[in-house]
Order: C-alpha cells, then sequence, then structure tokens
C-alpha cells in the first residue's frame, strides 16, 4: 500500500517515502491506468488499499512489489507488509531513538508492541507502555517493556504521572491507537524543550487535534508517520533479513492462523482485543 517508483518527486527527494506516482489511481481502488481487475458475477470490486489481500490472487503494481529471501516463510513475515514495519519503523526512521532515551507507548497492540521491540534495538532506558488491558503485560514485557502503566490505575491526571516516571517527560511517546484524546495525552508527556511525540494510529474520518500552543512554543514536537516511513522495495527485505536472522520476533506476535473461511472470526478477535494478528492462509 507504500509503493515505491523512485521516479517522482517525493521518492527522489529521500525526505518522505510516501511515494505519489499512483496515489490518485490507487485512493479511487483502482489500478494505475485507471479500471479494475476484480469482479464478481459481472461486476467491478474495487482494489483495496493497492494491495486486496483477502483474495487468493490479487493484482497489483509493479512497484507495490518487494522482492524477499526464498527462505522466509509467507505466513511470518506476511506482518512485515504493514504492523512490523509501521512500529519498528516509527522509532528507527521517524524518532531516530538513540540509546538511552526514554520512550512511551501508548497502545499494545499489533504496533504497538513492534514500537516496544523497535525501542529496545535502539537502545531505550525506560520502555513505557500504556494500556488498558492488563493482559498485554507479559507479552510486552517480552518485547522489551520496562514499565506497563493501565490508566484505571492511575490516580489522577495520567500526564503528570508519566512526566513523573521519566523523570520530566518523554524524550519520545508513540500513539498507537487513533484516539485524538490520547494523541494530547501522548504530546503532553513528553520532556518540555526536546520531547517529540509520533502519531501512528488513524483516527476517525473528520476528527480533530488540540493542545495549548504553549506547550509547542516550550519545545515539545508532534510528528506523524506512515509504514514507519520505510521504502517498501528498498527495507522490506532488509526487515525480512532482521526476521531471518533473529534480530527481530515476529512469531509471538500471530497470535491466531485460520483459513480463509473463518476470516470474520478474526475480526471478532481483533475487536474483542483478544488477538494481536491473526493470518488468513490461502
Amino acid at each position: 500500500y507504500t509503493p515505491e517508483c523512485r521516479q517522482c518527486k517525493s521518492c527522489l527527494s529521500r525526505k518522505t517515502n510516501l511515494c505519489t506516482a499512483i496515489r490518485g489511481t490507487q485512493g479511487k481502488g483502482l489500478m494505475p491506468d485507471g479500471t479494475s481487475r476484480f469482479s464478481i458475477g459481472g461486476q467491478p470490486i474495487h482494489h483495496y488499499m493497492g494491495c486486496s489481500t483477502f483474495s487468493n490472487y490479487t493484482v497489483l503494481p509493479e512497484i507495490a512489489l518487494a522482492k524477499i529471501r526464498e527462505d522466509a516463510p509467507f505466513d511470518k513475515v506476511c506482518y512485515i507488509g504493514c504492523g512490523v514495519t509501521t512500529g519498528i519503523g516509527a522509532v528507527i526512521n521517524t524518532a531516530k531513538v538513540a540509546p538511552g532515551d526514554n520512550v512511551v507507548v501508548f497502545g499494545l497492540g499489533g504496533i504497538g508492541l513492534n514500537v516496544v521491540q523497535g525501542a529496545r534495538l535502539a537502545g531505550a532506558n525506560k520502555i513505557i507502555g500504556v494500556d488498558l488491558n492488563p493482559a498485554r503485560k507479559p507479552l510486552a514485557e517480552k518485547f522489551g517493556l520496562t514499565h506497563f502503566v493501565n490508566p484505571k490505575d492511575v490516580q489522577g491526571d495520567l500526564v503528570p504521572y508519566l512526566v513523573d516516571l521519566t523523570d520530566g517527560g518523554a524524550d519520545f511517546s508513540f500513539e498507537c491507537i487513533g484516539n485524538v484524546d490520547v494523541m494530547r495525552q501522548a504530546l503532553e508527556c513528553c520532556h518540555r524543550g526536546w520531547g517529540v511525540s509520533i502519531i501512528i494510529g488513524v483516527a476517525g474520518a473528520g476528527q480533530e487535534i488540540k493542545t495549548r500552543p504553549f506547550q509547542l512554543v516550550t519545545g515539545r514536537t508532534w510528528k506523524g508517520t506512515a509504514f514507519g516511513g520505510a521504502r517498501g522495495r528498498t527495507d522490506v527485505p532488509k526487515i525480512v533479513d532482521w526476521y531471518m536472522d533473529g534480530k527481530i520476533n515476529i512469531d509471538d506476535l500471530i497470535t491466531h492462523v485460520m483459513p480463509l473461511d473463518k476470516i470474520n472470526h478474526g475480526f471478532d478477535l481483533m475487536h474483542a482485543g483478544e488477538s494481536i494478528r491473526s493470518v488468513v492462509v490461502f
């Protein structure tokens, strides 16, 4: 869903991973030539986010394909197509977390756990996870979490609690939920003068974020990231190598495997908070 043509203004700038070569048609659910390659009963079906992975076979532009090593298991490395790369990349590419930094991660789901994993790889000091689901704590600790905070257990405002826990505020915070109220908390728990908050979660259509301008005037930075700042064709093969070399853990994040006819059960598990990622095997 994040192609890499290596020729458009965005790709050539080296300032972003957001290739614009096929943005216009992909946003309409079509191939670059303006057509759909899917149909059912003679009726056209749109492509979804340029991938359409809920089908036995798919069609996508060449610039959206990354060639990976043949010995990589598809039922594991498929997760690199979004969650793994988005979370780890947000730490390494967007935030550029350095050894000794204190990090706060809001939401310990499929994205947040990879942020935790990325922070561990970067050598962060305190890696603090914030989640309402206490069942996420042991798995997050397996990925490098040092502190777990359930907002329900905090008396009073969560922000000053986190500021105190991080000795004045987080060097970096990551919002992995898509909740605009949490986005504000993520910014305001950052350290005065240099703290950076990265928005990863996608909020509902039309929702807006807000904070007091003084939070920014006093040196905090609000940033966003998509696909972890990674370039699909260039970086995905490298992350596959990380997995194959044992540098990152994917297996423990795949909590359920199911056939295509059980896909709705996978969505039920996700909505109930009972899974991290479900893999559909065709």
